[in-house]
């Protein structure tokens, strides 16, 4: 890759943290900006095995993507401590399955999940967009890479009040993103990665029922992991992969359609 910064969101734990890792890694010699919201020590943890993994080239920026004046501000001051960016990845999201949250009714949840992983992307995606089609000394197309959901693809869904909130948020994001590709091409390259069943914190703590569903509704037979999520994203943030725009990749072990004989 080359010397080009990288803006990560939500880079406080799970598939945020996995990608910032990997991509570090892949760009020892890049600007890492590592975007959170309200988790101050989850950011700093990601920042220190950064550096530990050789990378010295840390910033951290605190913004609330659910007021408009700080999404403007963590967008200005991406890139002026990075300069021109090679790559960014939208993955903050609300997490209203753990923590105080959980608790939340449903439209309070529906609102929450609206204003930050889909107004929030938005009005965040169209300012770095602009700026990212502009940068001349790059020499090859950045990349924005969106977090979407496998099942919230066309035809897909889930039942229950999980499904009834991320399958439309999601849905609705990766949408923006396959317009976004077609509005910055040849500029800027913009893809999406639907993960599947990923164990991150809520997986972790998932009751028997949730481990043996994830499990077999993959092909692979297992959770998948953020690392699983992290190798997708390094790929489409490689400038080599100049050619690919306008995807959805799903990672998710492979869609199980099979049914056991009786």
């Amino acid at each position: 890759m080359t010397d080009g910064g990288i803006v990560v969101t939500g880079a406080s734990s799970g598939i945020g943290r996995a990608i910032a890792l990997r991509l570090a890694a892949d760009a020892m010699e890049s600007v890492v900006v590592l975007h959170y919201a309200t988790n101050r020590s989850g950011v700093e943890q990601t920042a220190d095995q950064i550096r530990a993994g050789g990378n010295p080239n840390v910033v951290i920026i605190q913004a609330d993507l659910t007021e408009p004046s700080a999404v403007e501000s963590l967008a200005g001051e991406a890139f002026d401590v990075a300069g021109d960016i090679q790559t960014w990845v939208n993955n903050a999201g609300a997490d209203v399955l753990t923590g105080v949250t959980r608790g939340w009714s449903f439209d309070q949840k529906l609102r929450h999940l609206l204003n930050v992983d889909l107004i929030g992307t938005i009005a965040l995606s169209r300012i770095v967009g602009e700026r990212l089609s502009t940068q001349s000394d790059l020499p090859r197309r950045p990349s924005m890479v969106f977090i979407g959901w496998d099942q919230a693809a066309t035809n897909s869904g889930m039942e229950g009040d999980a499904g009834m909130m991320f399958g439309p948020v999601k849905a609705a994001v990766m949408t923006f993103a396959s317009s976004l590709a077609q509005s910055l091409a040849p500029h800027v390259r913009v893809n999406t990665i639907a993960p599947g069943w990923i164990q991150t914190a809520w997986g972790e703590a998932a009751d028997g029922y949730w481990d043996r569903r994830a499990q077999d509704q993959a092909l692979m037979g297992r959770w998948g992991r953020p690392e699983d999520v992290a190798k997708a994203a390094a790929y489409l943030a490689a400038p080599e992969n100049d050619f690919v725009t306008g995807q959805v990749i799903n990672v998710n072990g492979g869609w199980n359609r099979r049914y056991a004989r009786s």
